[in-house]
């Protein structure tokens, strides 16, 4: 059994941010029976939507995901930075459903009476550009609703909450998209809504600001539709945590409220944080902690920043993240870590996602090996970037090394196969069969066309399993430098420069593993056949 890679329970009642050091973009959590749910974002990648448990909100695991592929056929390619956005899970009537925007498409949901088990179809329950972030409500006279953002990207404008009506049933909007809350002067980039009531009062929580600068805001009103009172309850203040950004809050069993959030990492994509939370007597939440160094309002310089004009417009208490708190009431649970490691004795591990809509014939798992088809790449496209059977975990902690033995002897001529961190930028160490026999390469791509450039060719390898290491280590808070190495018969060697890794977009880097046509195109039925993988955490000074 390998080290954990990052425990975030101090083991002594108190717990660390972040909670999950891993890219679970925009997160929401529900409490059902005594049991926390999370889901998040997961663009591209699939199997999407994970559906992740926990006993106490701090010791997660990784369970099940609620969409298999993304019932849009051009996503059979790698679409990077499209598919599932910004989700919301919600407990109803004896159902769970969550919804999620896929902003060229429109708001999809998904249910099940099992979490753990199978969620049933997506539906379409608004078609249209630009409709992101929703969020489902059902009212106390058992009308439903979605409130939800717009992406500028696909409609042309942001920073505006919208509201529609839908079937009691969740599946079905029975009414116009009306403005619901402007953001553009007082909150810019306003989105990632979530709807609750308590004390007659409706609260929508929702990030502004933007992704890596922005604040928490909510929102409050006697009456759905509005009009909304606003207040700034979370802000990065003198803390390391910035953002901070999108999330969910949750009430314990025990009478607790606590509120779970993003932060934007660099490379390592949006790691999740928890902060306690309490309720003032005035009826606002608060967040967080007193910031001891707050920033003096009259040292502001009106107009020149929004977010600082927004924040020193607050007049009312505003918390700051978290490093260490107590942890929720709940009974006593083992410590968790994310899991990267996989023996491939079995199922293929819930750590791994492809880069687009799966096959089953792109794999097969187990006897100790993970067998990667060589399979011809969608629109013949030739690079990396373009190989929806590439398959990818994400980092989880702030240092790694992660090694795996390759054997190629089944790979046809033309065809590679290798380890690789794939991000906005990304590097890949493979081995080359050609009709002159086997090399290994390094390769570098650029972070705008994904242009692959080799920058270390070895020829005339001998027919044998080649041992791949790939180490990862911090040279800043959301910098990194990663090497390759590989060894033949046991003594490592460097293939290649060090290479900075980068997010893409909304994700972060992640380690991939793939197998494929060099020229995209053939479908020789070649194969690569990778050992265990074991991902292990590295001490940093």
């Amino acid at each position: 059994m390998t080290e954990p890679l990052y425990l975030p329970d101090n083991g002594d009642g108190t717990y660390r941010n972040p909670v999950i050091f891993c890219d679970y973009s925009d997160p929401d959590c529900i409490c059902v029976d005594g049991t926390y749910y999370m889901t998040a974002s997961t663009f591209n990648y699939v199997p999407g939507l994970p559906i992740l448990t926990s006993p106490d909100l701090v010791n997660w695991t990784l369970r099940n995901y609620a969409v298999k592929n993304i019932p849009v056929e051009r996503f059979a390619a790698p679409c990077h930075a499209h598919g599932i956005w910004a989700p919301a899970i919600r407990w109803h009537d004896g159902m769970f459903y969550i919804y999620y925007g896929q902003p060229d498409e429109g708001i999809y949901m998904v249910r099940t009476a099992d979490p753990l088990g199978d969620w049933e179809e997506p539906v379409l329950v608004l078609p249209g550009k630009g409709l992101i972030d929703p969020c489902p409500f059902w009212d106390d006279d058992g009308r439903a609703y979605v409130i939800h953002g717009y992406a500028k990207s696909r409609i042309g404008f942001k920073s505006i909450l919208g509201i529609f009506p839908m079937t009691a049933d969740g599946k079905r909007a029975i009414g116009d998209d009306k403005l619901l809350y402007d953001g553009v002067v007082k909150h810019p980039t306003i989105e990632g809504p979530k709807v609750h009531k308590r004390d007659g009062w409706y609260y929508i929580f929702a990030p502004a600001g933007g992704v890596a600068t922005g604040w928490q805001v909510v929102l409050r009103s006697k009456k759905l539709y509005g009009p909304y009172e606003d207040r700034v309850v979370l802000k990065q203040g003198s803390s390391e945590t910035n953002g901070p950004h999108q999330g969910a809050w949750i009430e314990t069993p025990h009478g607790e409220h606590f509120f779970m959030h993003f932060q934007s990492r660099g490379l390592y994509g949006r790691i999740t944080h928890l902060q306690p939370m309490r309720w003032g007597e005035d009826g606002w939440p608060f967040i967080g902690q007193e910031d001891p160094t707050p920033v003096d309002p009259a040292a502001i310089q009106s107009g020149e920043d929004a977010r600082d004009a927004a924040l020193s417009a607050n007049a009312a208490p505003c918390g700051i993240p978290v490093d260490v708190w107590q942890k929720p009431i709940a009974p006593q649970s083992p410590r968790t870590s994310e899991i990267g490691s996989d023996d491939f004795t079995g199922k293929l591990g819930l750590q791994w996602q492809f880069m687009g809509n799966w096959r089953e014939d792109f794999y097969a798992c187990g006897e100790g090996h993970l067998r990667l088809f060589s399979r011809a790449l969608p629109q013949h496209g030739a690079k990396l970037w373009e190989c929806p059977q590439t398959c990818t975990q994400k980092i989880a902690c702030p240092a790694f090394c992660a090694t795996t033995t390759v054997d190629v002897s089944s790979l046809k001529a033309g065809e590679q196969a290798g380890v690789g961190l794939v991000g906005g930028q990304y590097a890949y160490a493979a081995l080359r069969r050609s009709e002159e026999g086997l090399s290994l390469v390094y390769v570098t791509s650029d972070g705008k066309e994904h242009t692959e450039t080799i920058h270390d060719e070895i020829t005339g390898l001998p027919e044998a399993p080649v041992t791949f290491r790939v180490t990862l280590l911090p040279t800043g808070y959301a910098e990194a430098v990663t090497t390759f190495e590989y060894a033949i018969g046991g003594v490592f060697r460097s293939v290649g420069l060090p290479f900075a890794p980068a997010r893409h977009t909304w994700v972060g880097a992640r380690l991939a593993l793939f197998a494929m046509p060099m020229n995209g195109q053939g479908d020789n039925g070649g194969y690569a056949d990778f050992g265990p993988v074991v991902v292990e955490p590295v001490e940093t000074l």
